[in-house]
């Protein structure tokens, strides 16, 4: 189709490094920090604040320390669960941060993180991940996004994903600065007011127009411990929404946007409508794949193009959109000139 790939076209004291132990010289140990908890921070429990102070170090050494009454608020001992109040105000003892191996180290690949940053302001950050790259650490992959720029960023208080990307998914991922930022987007999430679309390019020619897709979807666990989803009467119900931006000879770009946010869910409806993903190695189709290969595709097409909500706190419209990378664009440009 001519003209196609135009279309896309508060603390009183931060944390210090006193001392190395001399027996372990590879695990360093904290100071005596005294901190205060502000309005943002109100609500939390006192576990989960710590796991965020004290990056590394073990959920079993963050309860021992709260067991023993070595964690004091307000200059009394707590228990794990207690909620955070504004104004409380937290000893937290010294703590062995374990080594870091060379492994956790930020990768090559996270080096230039600045450059993905598509929006940014004191509290909100929205990056533009590449397909490959985990958004969090877990599942053999020693650290993703949140790691790395937690890595880049020692003295960033906070830092949250607020919701998450397929490894194999490029473009928009949301970042929150401020404990305050992530309740309110996940609050709108849950109502459906942050709008997100969606590029992913599909197998044959559409037809038909806008469709939407409606068909419950369950996880399973299949050979080799292999993680699968597949549409199922008693799964949870999903719902995704597709629209035709340009229709090629073999292939579709479509804009899709989603009800509900379930594992895998556009790679899943489009192959079960007969309109599997390209490049997709689990629920694509392999000779489908075979020819987007020969157009240049290495990697799953499916890129979350743009963001669009009322910012928290000032009521600004943010319209955010990320580019398709090169990759992407050059296979686009293969089928328009097939």
């Amino acid at each position: 189709m001519a003209g196609a790939s135009r279309a896309w076209s508060g603390e009183f004291c931060q944390p210090e490094l006193i001392s190395w132990d001399m027996d372990k010289k590879q695990e360093p140990v904290t100071a005596v920090r005294l901190l205060r908890i502000e309005p943002e921070d109100e609500g939390q429990r006192i576990d989960n604040y710590l796991m965020r102070q004290l990056k590394g170090v073990p959920r079993s050494r963050i309860y021992r320390i709260l067991r023993r009454g070595e964690v004091r608020v307000n200059r009394g001992r707590i228990k794990p669960g207690y909620k955070l109040k504004a104004g409380d105000q937290i000893r937290v003892p010294p703590v062995r941060l374990p080594a870091i191996p060379d492994n956790r180290l930020p990768a090559t690949g996270f080096s230039d993180l600045a450059r993905l940053i598509l929006f940014e302001d004191e509290q909100l950050l929205i990056l533009n991940k590449p397909a490959g790259m985990a958004v969090h650490g877990g599942s053999g992959v020693s650290q993703g996004v949140i790691e790395a720029l937690r890595a880049t960023r020692p003295e960033a208080h906070f830092l949250e994903l607020v919701h998450r990307l397929d490894r194999d998914t490029s473009g928009c991922l949301i970042i929150a600065k401020r404990r305050s930022m992530l309740r309110a987007l996940h609050e709108m999430m849950r109502n459906g007011t942050i709008e997100k679309h969606y590029l992913a390019l599909v197998m044959g020619q559409w037809e038909g127009g806008k469709r939407a897709v409606d068909a419950p979807l369950d996880r399973n666990l299949l050979r080799g411990g292999e993680r699968l989803v597949r549409v199922a009467r008693d799964g949870k119900p999903s719902r995704t929404k597709l629209k035709p931006v340009s229709i090629f000879n073999k292939a579709s770009l479509m804009d899709i946007s989603l009800d509900t946010g379930r594992t895998h869910q556009i790679r899943v409806h489009a192959a079960h409508i007969g309109h599997p993903l390209a490049g997709d190695q689990k629920y694509g189709d392999p000779s489908f794949n075979q020819e987007m290969k020969a157009c240049g595709l290495r990697r799953l097409f499916l890129h979350a193009h743009s963001l669009a909500f009322t910012r928290p706190g000032n009521d600004n419209e943010l319209h955010i959109s990320a580019p398709l990378d090169a990759e992407l664009h050059g296979v686009l440009e293969c089928l328009e000139s097939s």
